[in-house]
């Protein structure tokens, strides 16, 4: 097939190495990509939050597959855009993605459908949200209503960051404030053709910037798959997946159908497990950045097939996705100052000697090739993937690949699977 994919980060470079690992050759192309994805897909100069120039350049190129990595391009339309010419899109239209453009719209959707999840207050201003502080009481859980590229949320104590948090966000529009739920988070994916729902393996990934859990959410600093520890509490991954397809997936689905907006694409569940059952934290409208640079390299089926079913609306015709037993880990490496003022531009080396570790491989976030070499353009610069038969072999190839790699104030967790590595 011809294949484009939008986006430029990490998340965007696992799809299309997963793409690249089949035995089916495809001509895949990346818009805008980074440096690591150029050197595996044609790069494309094209605006990928523009519906129109992605529909041209899809139609002039005779592309048989769009997937859309990124939550933006799909928040403004370019799925239904594409769409309306014949084109399968892997990813939802506008309407539909607001299950993550909008905080509050996801809540109604959960209610409507009888999906588990925590109380939310809506607040449109200070006082509104001191009332809610007020009802909810602490931990005090503020979430940014639209998009905030993952850095949109706060849990905290603290009244006052909690304050200074909405305060940030008013401006542009109403917050919402949730009731603190406490428990093991998981993240699990969802192929949907508007219709039926398939689901991929389980991962945890880790938002704090620091070890141990410490200092400020980022977009994710690591991520481990598949879980292990899900089997004393559920039984089996099996067990535990399908209660969640019964439970959320499978009723949000109908629910979006029934409003007339089929939700066609990727459905991220992002779950908490706590004392009264798995209830949902969030939704988002795309692959999830790092799990699915967990969890693709495990999957034995071909993506492509997968994307193209769930575009095409045929999901009903495929078993379940089948993984691997291997065990995958990923650490992000992030530049200095990240998340709140990355310093960009400084030069990254040692990547061909990360790579030639056993079982490891990159996923170029953030990075540009120039006259002087490579170097790091964002936050998140890129992952680190080890796949082995143990975690603890997952964790020693990545971490013996990390310190390969140079990058003047670059950051990363060292205990990222560490317990579960321990078998706790």
């Amino acid at each position: 097939m011809k294949i484009l994919v939008l986006g430029s980060g990490a998340r965007e470079h696992a799809i299309i190495l997963a793409l690249r690992s089949e035995e089916t050759e495809h001509e895949i192309f990346a818009a805008p990509g980074n440096a690591g994805i150029g050197q595996d897909a044609q790069l494309v100069a094209l605006d990928v939050n523009d519906p129109a120039a992605v529909t041209v350049f899809a139609n002039e190129n005779n592309i048989d597959l769009v997937v859309i990595g990124p939550e933006a391009p799909l928040v403004a339309g370019v799925a239904d855009a594409v769409r309306e010419h014949g084109i399968p899109v892997f990813g939802p239209g506008r309407a539909a993605a607001q299950l993550e453009g909008s905080k509050a719209f996801a809540k109604r959707v959960m209610d409507a459908a009888g999906v588990p999840t925590g109380r939310a207050k809506r607040a449109a201003s200070r006082a509104e949200v001191e009332a809610a502080f007020d009802e909810l009481g602490a931990p005090h859980v503020v979430k940014a209503d639209g998009l905030a590229a993952g850095k949109g949320v706060i849990v905290t104590s603290d009244r006052a960051a909690a304050l200074a948090h909405a305060d940030e966000y008013l401006p542009s529009g109403p917050v919402l404030i949730e009731e603190f739920l406490a428990g093991p988070e998981v993240s699990l994916f969802f192929l949907s053709d508007g219709d039926h729902v398939l689901p991929l393996s389980p991962a945890q990934d880790y938002k704090r910037l620091l070890d141990g859990d410490e200092g400020p959410n980022t977009g994710g600093m690591g991520a481990y798959s598949p879980l292990p520890w899900l089997d004393g509490r559920f039984g089996s991954e099996r067990e535990f997946v399908e209660l969640v397809t019964r439970d959320v997936a499978e009723p949000v689905i109908r629910q979006l159908d029934a409003e007339g907006t089929p939700f066609i694409g990727l459905l991220y569940a992002g779950l908490i497990l706590t004392d009264d059952g798995v209830k949902v934290i969030e939704f988002n409208a795309r692959f999830g950045d790092p799990e699915t640079q967990v969890v693709l390299p495990r999957l034995v089926d071909p993506l492509s097939e997968l994307l193209l079913a769930a575009a095409s609306g045929h999901l009903e015709d495929l078993p379940l996705p089948a993984f691997a037993n291997d065990v995958a880990v990923t650490v992000v490496l992030a530049s200095e100052g990240y998340p709140a003022a990355p310093v960009t531009g400084r030069a990254l080396s040692g990547l061909r000697e990360a790579e030639a570790v056993a079982g490891v491989h990159l996923a170029h976030a953030a990075t540009a090739e120039t006259d002087g070499g490579l170097v790091a353009t964002g936050g998140r610069v890129l992952n680190v993937v080890g796949v082995g038969t143990t975690f603890a072999e997952a964790r020693e190839r990545v971490y013996r690949a990390l310190g390969e790699i140079r990058l003047d104030g670059g950051q990363h967790r060292t205990d990222i699977a560490a317990r579960v590595a321990e078998g706790l």
